[in-house]
C-alpha cells in the first residue's frame, strides 16, 4: 500500500502547494480522498493512471474539496471503457454531480455511482474485495465527513511443519490451506485451513480527517491507524481563530492522534498564510505531542508497510 500526497494546502491552491488530496494504491488500485481545484494535475504527475481509480470520497461540499471533481470525470472519459467509478460524500453530492455533468454537457462512457452519507446509513461507506472504507461525520461549518480505509483480515502464517505432519506435500494443496481451503491428505483425510494457519492478521489502515474541530468522532476514525492525514489549518497560538472556523491547530492534531494510538502521522490542509519556512514551527510544536508527526509536502509518497 502506497498513500501519494497530491496536496497539502487548504482554501485556495498556491503556486507551490496544491489543495489537500490522498491517493491511496494497493494492490493496483486507487481511492482518492478529495478532489479540489486542479487535482487532476498531482494526479497526473504521479502516474496514478485513471483506469485504475476506483472511488472518490469527498469529504465535503466545499470548493477545496469538491470543484476538482468534474476535470477528473472528464479526463478519465478520455479513454475507451475506463470501468465503473463509485463516488462517496455528504447530502448534496449526487445533485452537484447531475448538474454539473447537464450544465458542462459532459461526455461520460462509464457508469458512476454516487452514495451520500446519512444518519442511519451505518458507518461502512464502500466495500471490495481489497478494502473497506468507512465514514464518520466531523464538526465543521458544513456536514463533513472524515474517512477510514482498511484492508481485509488476512489468513494467519502458514506452519509448514504442520502441513508435513498432517502429510499434506509442499506444492499446490499448500497454497489451497493459506488461501483458507480444506484439503486431503495423502492418507485421503480432510485437513481444515485452521489446522495449519495462526491466528487471522489485519490489513493495513490509512485514516484522513480534515475540515473538522475536535470532536469524539475523530478517536474511533483514528484509533490504531498505520498512517493518519489529520488537518493542520492553524499554527498553535491561533487556537481561538481555529475555533471560530472548526478547525484544528497542529498542536490539536497532534494530540488527537496520539490520544488515538495513530502510528505516524502527517499534517496536511496547512492554511496559505504560512510559507514553507513556517512549516518546520508546525511540525516541531505538533511533535511535541506525537513524536512521529510531519507536516506533509506536496508530492510526498508514504509506503504503508504490514503491521507485522
Amino acid at each position: 500500500m502506497e498513500c501519494f500526497l497530491l496536496g497539502s494546502g487548504g482554501m485556495m491552491p498556491m503556486p507551490r502547494r496544491n489543495l489537500t488530496s490522498i491517493a491511496v494504491r494497493t494492490e493496483g488500485r486507487i481511492y482518492l480522498l478529495d478532489c479540489g481545484e486542479g487535482t487532476q494535475v498531482p494526479y497526473k504527475e504521479q502516474h496514478l493512471g485513471l483506469r485504475n481509480l476506483d472511488v472518490v470520497a469527498v469529504t465535503h461540499l466545499h470548493a477545496d474539496h469538491v470543484l476538482g471533481l468534474p476535470g477528473m470525470l472528464m479526463l478519465r472519459a478520455q479513454m475507451p471503457d475506463p470501468g465503473p467509478l463509485t463516488l462517496l460524500g455528504t447530502p448534496g453530492l449526487r445533485r452537484f454531480v447531475r448538474h454539473v455533468r447537464s450544465d458542462l454537457a459532459m461526455h461520460i462512457n462509464y457508469p458512476i455511482a454516487v452514495r451520500e452519507w446519512s444518519e442511519d446509513g451505518g458507518e461502512l461507506a464502500y466495500e471490495d474485495d481489497q478494502v473497506r472504507i468507512f465514514w464518520r461525520p466531523l464538526l465543521h461549518t458544513v456536514r463533513c465527513l472524515g474517512y477510514r480505509i482498511e484492508e481485509h483480515v488476512r489468513p494467519g502464517r502458514f506452519d509448514p511443519e504442520a502441513a508435513t505432519r498432517l502429510g499434506v506435500p509442499m506444492g499446490p494443496l499448500w497454497g489451497r490451506l493459506q488461501a483458507g481451503e480444506s484439503v486431503h491428505a495423502r492418507s485421503g483425510e480432510l485437513v481444515r485451513a485452521d489446522q495449519v494457519l495462526g491466528p487471522p492478521r489485519r490489513g493495513r489502515h490509512v485514516a484522513y480527517a480534515t475540515d473538522t474541530m475536535i470532536t469524539p468522532a475523530l478517536q474511533p476514525l483514528l484509533r490504531g491507524a498505520d498512517l493518519a492525514f489529520v488537518e493542520s489549518m492553524f499554527a498553535p497560538e491561533e487556537a481561538d481563530d481555529a475555533a471560530a472556523k472548526k478547525h484544528m491547530t497542529a498542536v490539536q492534531a497532534a494530540r488527537a492522534a496520539h490520544q488515538a494510538g495513530v502510528q505516524r502521522l502527517v499534517l496536511v490542509h496547512v492554511s496559505p498564510r504560512y510559507e514553507r519556512s513556517e512549516l518546520k514551527r508546525l511540525a516541531k510544536a505538533a511533535r511535541e505531542e506525537h513524536p512521529r508527526a510531519s507536516v506533509g509536502r506536496d508530492g510526498q509518497v508514504f509506503a504503508v508497510p504490514l503491521p507485522d
